[in-house]
């Protein structure tokens, strides 16, 4: 019995013994393939063959090859041990995508089901080297087809879309450098201004309403609702609230309570309407917006913010033209801002970027042209006495004459004169204005027609920006010069002496035009498109045929 259990005791040893050196060997065998598989480097004939069959555009070509070039055609997907972090961060965010952008153009079925296979048996999948040089291949080639469209926007010249700041050139041979190097989510580097990730937030929140059947139709309502009445129809608009987050607890009575009164404020802030206590027309026409449109002017202005720059000065003034407001940033955060006046639709105010370098105080305003041409000559044709009561003067060769010496029905259309309005409280720019010089003739200025601030929308100027509290920003612009003080400023500001002032430093602005975005509280707002930008920017990105 003895020598039988010491017999099974043996085959048992011999037995592990073979299987650890037959392991052994395997893992040896591994160990040599996976080094050498390190030192793999991408064949240049596979990737011309790879080209033509994909059929990779040159552009695209050129890209994948610098990159390619740079890292001595070392794959640059994959480690020893298989995938690297950054293949499921870059399939995610093509898979994110397509759902958020309702946006197909990169989907491919050769690369999911590799990038499956490979996840299946990692170790097995690097060592069939047609398929690792095939799935790095197609990640290169479509993270610069996706980086070139999500990262940098629409490939026209955006002049042609009314917006003339310059866009920034992105590097995306770096920001692929960095990708496939990412150990984690927080290294992840896209060049993308912090407000794109901000809509990129509220597109998928959207796109996930619209997928459960969308925003609730709501009803016109009779009445003017007090705390405490009740109606059936207000269970679909707390409905709509609570969907948008301007209702915090899904409250589905059907009594108008005083969370719901908040939730209508809110909403109204929200859309750049007249906060009230009530649900009026204009309120419920917006509240009627379907999610599709919504979805529409989020995705519009995301492509915006592709084309703005990825960081900002640390101090600049920001005009949103679709809101009517101006900004003040100082440090990087929003301090201070004021309503504005924009050009009207048939007079746009232009979209770009300058510096704003000189304050004058008592301006004179120096009339355009077309104003000349199409609103003084008509009335001085019916009075000569016109330019004397608007406290005008007219100019030939930068020297004033007489009014009364000129024929104005000698001039149809153009008048060989220019004219300008005297330093008054009167004048047309009022008693300040804010030069930045540029060619498309736009300024901020005073302006002595207080009560147009009072409207809700405030497009009613020839193209130059009125500013609500011009002495307010004026100070600012100062606030590092000891030489001015309010005092000194209120001291000239009394008279009628045009006095310029030159910063020290001269102060970024941006005019955009922005109908959608993140506010400093964390809300999502909304515009009307009054200059038809928004459709305009929709037919270049989508085609007529999806309006």
């Amino acid at each position: 019995m003895m020598k039988i259990i010491s017999l099974a005791l043996l085959l048992i040893l011999l037995l592990i013994r073979c299987n650890n050196n037959t392991k052994s060997k395997e893992d040896k065998s591994n160990n040599n393939l996976m080094k050498a598989n390190s030192d793999f480097r991408i064949d240049s004939a596979f990737v011309d063959v790879f080209y033509k069959d994909n059929r990779i555009s040159d552009s695209i070509q050129k890209e994948a090859t610098n990159f390619y070039r740079r890292r001595h055609f070392k794959p640059a997907w994959f480690n020893k041990n298989g995938l690297n972090y950054a293949v499921s961060i870059f399939h995610n965010q093509l898979q994110n995508y397509r759902y958020n952008f309702a946006d197909s153009s990169f989907y491919n079925t050769d690369l999911d089901s590799l990038i499956i296979e490979a996840k299946r048996d990692e170790l097995k999948f690097i060592l069939q080297q047609n398929k690792l040089q095939k799935l790095d291949l197609l990640l290169t080639t479509t993270f610069f087809k996706y980086a070139k469209k999500a990262y940098g926007g629409q490939a026209k010249n955006l002049s042609d879309l009314e917006w003339f700041i310059p866009r920034q050139n992105k590097n995306y041979q770096s920001t692929l450098d960095s990708l496939v190097l990412i150990t984690n989510l927080k290294n992840e580097q896209i060049p993308l201004n912090k407000g794109y990730f901000l809509l990129k937030y509220q597109l998928k929140k959207y796109r996930d309403i619209e997928k459960n059947g969308g925003f609730p139709k709501v009803f016109s309502l009779k009445n003017k609702y007090q705390i405490g009445n009740s109606d059936s129809n207000l269970v679909m608009i707390k409905k709509y609230f609570y969907l948008t987050g301007d209702l915090k607890n899904n409250d589905k009575t059907i009594v108008f309570t005083d969370s719901l009164l908040k939730a209508i404020k809110i909403f109204q802030q929200r859309m750049g309407l007249v906060v009230n206590d009530h649900l009026d027309s204009i309120t419920i026409l917006e509240l009627n917006k379907p999610i599709s449109f919504r979805i529409k002017q989020i995705i519009i202005n995301m492509e915006r913010l592709r084309w703005f720059p990825v960081e900002m000065e640390k101090d600049y003034l920001l005009i949103n033209i679709p809101e009517f407001k101006l900004y003040v940033f100082k440090n990087a955060k929003q301090v201070w801002l004021t309503n504005i006046v924009v050009g009207k639709s048939a007079t746009q105010t232009s979209i770009f970027k300058d510096n704003v370098s000189q304050i004058i105080l008592n301006p004179y305003w120096g009339v355009p042209q077309s104003i000349a041409n199409n609103e003084i000559l008509p009335h001085l044709k019916k009075n000569a006495n016109y330019l004397n009561s608007n406290n005008m003067e007219v100019l030939s060769s930068n020297k004033i004459v007489n009014p009364f010496n000129i024929n104005w029905n000698n001039y149809e259309s153009k008048v060989p004169f220019t004219f300008r309005q005297k330093p008054s409280k009167n004048n047309a720019l009022g008693k300040i204005k804010f030069l930045f010089p540029n060619s498309y003739d736009i300024y901020l200025h005073d302006t002595p027609s207080k009560h147009l601030f009072d409207d809700n929308q405030r497009a009613f100027s020839h193209g130059c920006i009125r500013v609500s509290d011009p002495k307010k920003l004026a100070m600012y612009l100062l606030s590092n010069d000891g030489n001015w003080n309010l005092d000194k400023i209120n001291k000239i500001l009394k008279t009628d002496k045009e006095t310029t002032i030159k910063l020290t430093a001269t102060v970024p602005i941006y005019i955009v035009y922005f109908t959608t975005w993140i506010d400093s509280a964390g809300q999502l707002n909304f515009r009307n498109d009054v200059y038809d930008l928004d459709k305009k920017l929709f037919n270049e990105m989508f085609g007529e045929q999806r309006k």
